[in-house]
């Protein structure tokens, strides 16, 4: 017998969003591990906002939106709030009732200003990184370090030299004639994102407005440690990996760290034993005078495992260039990628600790 469709418009509904997700979704154990860390954050929340005044939208509910707009690839807060809107499985994630209402998306934009101020973004990906360390999926002793160029969100008809202070050419989408004009960082810069640099991978790359993000991951789950943004000036891998390291390593003992060939030159492996670490550079043969590192370090069997797990790192940079939207950003300006940027680490480590069922042992 066939079946008539019967339209109900409204209707009273006495479940709660709980009962509408299964029990084997995959953002129960993520929900989890995100609620353990936001009430360890609780303290640095009540220190952020006044005891007086109109109350804002809960910080914890900001941060779970914005995870959700990583795990999601969402990539504007209007479509995140219109899909909280709809959605009864966001709604359970943030802890929405049906029938609460939702902010609307200019406020939501408004009150990230206040937690792009501050350093939560490193603070949450410090206490998921805790909770890794105590389900004992982290090495306390290897390590890798890699970067990769995050593409500006800027064009670059708008790289002009510094000193052009003629008025803009008219219309929303001029042309512009390059021919004759020697574009470097050093005389131009953009006037859309005055932080990107113009740089390219290699000779057989393009230039273009960029970023530098860089990564430091252990090596037993490829869950990540630590990570910054910064410009891409051709240096920042080295400093940046350098820093990186100071942080995590500790005095007491040795530990080993992993990079490609970019990172093969003397400055950086003497600054990496005086911070007491083996670096396992992949030897760069090619260069003039040679690899700087030799046999002694090349030898042992730690280093050849070293090469190869080293190689996880680039899932980490394909899955935010994916999933996270980060092969070319949304934001403008170094403070503000590098925030993003974090939480979108974060967002990888609560997916990685969750395909190693954190949550169920």
């Amino acid at each position: 017998m066939r079946g008539f469709e019967q339209q109900t418009d409204a209707m009273f509904v006495y479940l709660s969003p709980e009962s509408f997700v299964p029990k084997e979704h995959p953002l129960r154990p993520i929900r989890k591990m995100v609620d353990e860390a936001l009430n360890k954050l609780s303290p640095v929340f009540s220190q952020m906002y006044s005891h007086t005044g109109r109350p804002s939208i809960p910080p914890e509910r900001m941060l779970k939106a914005m995870l959700l707009q990583v795990l999601y690839s969402i990539p504007s807060n209007t479509k995140l709030v219109e899909q909280i809107h709809f959605s009864i499985l966001f709604r359970w994630f943030l802890g929405l009732g049906l029938d609460e209402p939702v902010w609307d998306h200019s406020s939501f934009s408004k009150n990230q200003e206040r937690l792009l101020q501050t350093d939560i973004a490193a603070r949450f990906l410090s206490e998921v990184v805790e909770q890794a360390k105590c389900k004992k999926l982290l090495s306390a002793e290897h390590f890798s370090v890699d970067g990769t160029l995050i593409q500006a969100w800027a064009s670059i008809k708008s790289f002009k030299a510094k000193d052009d202070d003629g008025d803009p050419p008219a219309g929303k989408n001029p042309t512009r004639d390059f021919r004759g004009e020697k574009l470097v960082n050093e005389t131009h810069a953009s006037t859309t994102d005055p932080e990107a640099k113009l740089y390219r991978k290699s000779n057989t790359h393009e230039a273009r407005l960029s970023y530098a993000a860089h990564l430091v991951t252990e090596n037993r789950n490829g869950l990540v440690i630590t990570s910054t943004v910064t410009e891409a000036d051709g240096l920042a891998e080295r400093a940046a990996a350098t820093a990186m390291i100071a942080k995590v390593a500790p005095r007491k003992r040795r530990i080993t760290v992993a990079v490609d060939k970019n990172y093969d030159t003397k400055g950086f492996v003497k600054a990496m034993r005086e911070l007491k670490v083996t670096p396992h550079v992949a030897q760069n043969t090619e260069r003039r005078g040679g690899s700087a590192i030799d046999g002694r370090t090349t030898r042992h069997s730690g280093y050849a495992a070293s090469q190869k797990v080293r190689k996880r790192i680039e899932e980490v940079f394909g899955w935010l260039k994916t999933v996270g939207l980060f092969r070319q950003t949304r934001y403008r300006g170094v403070s503000k990628i590098n925030w993003y940027f974090t939480l979108a680490v974060t967002a990888y480590n609560l997916v990685r600790m969750r395909n190693l069922a954190v949550s169920t042992t």
